[in-house]
């Protein structure tokens, strides 16, 4: 009974110390107005020009969190404060439960607290399906015409080659990788491309809160090699000219709610940096300790704080491209959050043969929307290895994203007017199952040579039909209603109503058109941008 006795004084104590993980929402940003009459205080110049390009206005989720809250709660007893979101207006904080609970009492500008371990939360309600406890390894295993060598597979599945030979490689778009270290990133010859053409453009520890971002797991030095790694004749990935910030937010030997935080964090710094695509290779389900894991029911989209954080960085106008999962052969078979996020880009994996990988993740979300949204090689594809800097075989939906990540940037940089979902949208219409999706195919692997010829022929007719002629009915001069930088896309033709052409010019330096010489009568006037044309009624009085 003595040597009991201490070993109960052991199980009581641990119960009443027991840590929980928690967010903190707050109710309002004090100083939103004036953060919003001068954006340049949270956003760079870059952010903005995306913004003002796809018409997004600034809102309160654009504004810092309120320093005062933050202190207040900083400085509160037995609480750490460990992550901050402001798209969210929240805290990440760790304590034991009865000290989270007083903070409500405390401290009138909470609106609610959310514990990870959601039985803990008012009103919660058990799951019918319950998630898996184990855990398991999260990383088991100008135009130019490029010699692919290994990628040569992963790279042409979807025509990826076709943008670089139209010369489409991913030039003026910045692309944030969040994913688990990038070790030797800044030594392998591999990465000497991006590193001679200052390509990296910073990064960031969030893990251990350090600007030493080349350590760490070596899953994002093989992620960012599917987008970025060059070696001449043996390895290129999908857009080896975009430019780049490593951000890790991924402890790979710990599976814990505050990397979901972490990894918000990480998105909102792209965003505030003008990041145009994220590529996250990390999905979360089940954690350490059992209390936090995630069920089926949760993967809708909004439940999850990495999901709800991924989804506002969609409205922000960057385009998130996240891995399924490889849980098809498991007894979690789902997709992963942030990848149930609406308006994410989530991407499974085929074979060479473009054939589902078997552990490949399935859909749909809980509330029963398509996911994942497209496939790319992810079994049996190349990458760099973090040791030797040469391409190594490996498989997994982590890879299939950067592949199609980098494809979506040199897309993007050949339509850089359209938004992110007009982005989205034209490659999903290209995929080889758009009409019939099913649960692990979703709409299938897209075509990167359909999406770029429909977008332009696409644009054509919708720049044409935008075009207005005046005065009509004219005597003399006529002008066109459209913009300088289109004058040299368009020919001008006009005819008789018999068919005869009676006035022609190719090379238009000017919006408007002399008809004084016509006859007074009916024509027809024709405007041409390539093989497609408008014509108008054009009455010479």
């Amino acid at each position: 009974m003595k040597k009991l006795l201490p070993f109960l004084c052991f199980i009581t104590l641990c119960q009443v110390t027991a840590q929980e993980d928690a967010w903190v929402f707050f109710k309002d940003k004090p100083n939103a107005r004036a953060f919003l009459a001068n954006p340049l205080t949270m956003l760079s110049q870059r952010s903005l020009n995306r913004r003002t390009k796809q018409h997004i206005a600034l809102d309160e989720k654009d504004v810092p969190i309120d320093d005062s809250y933050y202190n207040q709660i900083k400085n509160a007893s037995n609480i750490a404060v460990l992550a901050k979101s402001k798209w969210l207006n929240a805290i990440h904080i760790q304590g034991e439960k009865l000290a989270i609970d007083n903070l409500s009492a405390n401290f009138t500008f909470i609106e609610r607290i959310e514990f990870a371990n959601r039985t803990l939360n008012r009103g919660a309600k058990e799951q019918t399906k319950k998630s898996p406890s184990n855990h398991v390894n999260k990383f088991s295993n100008l135009k130019t015409d490029f010699n692919y060598g290994t990628t040569a597979n992963q790279v042409q599945i979807l025509h990826a080659d076709f943008l670089h030979k139209e010369g489409f490689t991913g030039q003026g778009i910045q692309i944030a990788i969040i994913d688990a270290g990038f070790p030797n990133v800044n030594t392998l010859p591999a990465f000497q491309r991006i590193r001679d053409n200052n390509q990296v453009l910073g990064g960031y520890d969030f893990v251990e809160r350090s600007t030493a971002f080349y350590t760490a797991h070596n899953h994002g030095t093989n992620v960012l090699s599917d987008i970025a790694g060059y070696i001449e004749g043996q390895f290129v990935g999908t857009a080896p000219d975009a430019s780049f910030y490593l951000f890790r937010t991924e402890d790979a030997v710990n599976e814990v709610p505050l990397e979901e935080s972490l990894w918000v964090e990480a998105a909102e710094r792209a965003d505030s940096l003008g990041v145009d695509v994220i590529n996250s290779s990390l999905g979360y389900t089940t954690f350490d300790e059992s209390k936090y894991n995630y069920s089926y029911a949760n993967m809708d989209g909004k439940t999850t704080f990495i999901s709800r954080g991924a989804e506002i960085g969609t409205t922000r106008g960057m385009l998130l491209v996240v891995s399924a999962g490889n849980s098809g052969n498991d007894t979690w078979k789902y997709i992963g959050a942030p990848g149930d996020a609406k308006s994410v880009f989530t991407v499974g994996a085929v074979n060479a043969l473009e054939t589902i990988a078997s552990f490949s993740s399935f859909g749909p979300t809980a509330d029963h929307r398509i996911k994942p949204d497209v496939l790319a090689q992810g079994q049996n594809v190349y990458v760099i290895s973090h040791r030797s800097g040469t391409p190594i075989m490996s498989n997994g939906t982590s890879f299939s994203s950067p592949i199609m990540a980098g494809a979506v940037a040199c897309f993007w940089q050949a339509f850089p007017l359209l938004t992110n979902l007009e982005i989205m949208q034209r490659i999903r219409e290209s995929a080889d199952r758009y009409h019939t999706p099913n649960d692990q195919y979703g709409y299938g692997v897209p075509n990167f040579e359909t999406s770029y010829s429909n977008t332009l022929s696409v644009n054509k007719t919708a720049f044409l039909n935008r075009i207005k002629v005046f005065p009509n009915p004219s005597n003399e001069i006529v002008t066109l209603e459209m913009g300088n930088e289109d004058l040299k896309k368009i020919e001008i033709r006009i005819y008789s109503i018999f068919g005869k052409k009676v006035f022609e010019e190719k090379k238009i330096i000017h919006k408007t058109v002399n008809i004084a010489k016509l006859k007074r009568g009916i024509y027809i006037l024709q405007i041409s941008n390539g093989n497609d044309k408008k014509a108008f009624k054009l009455i010479k009085e």
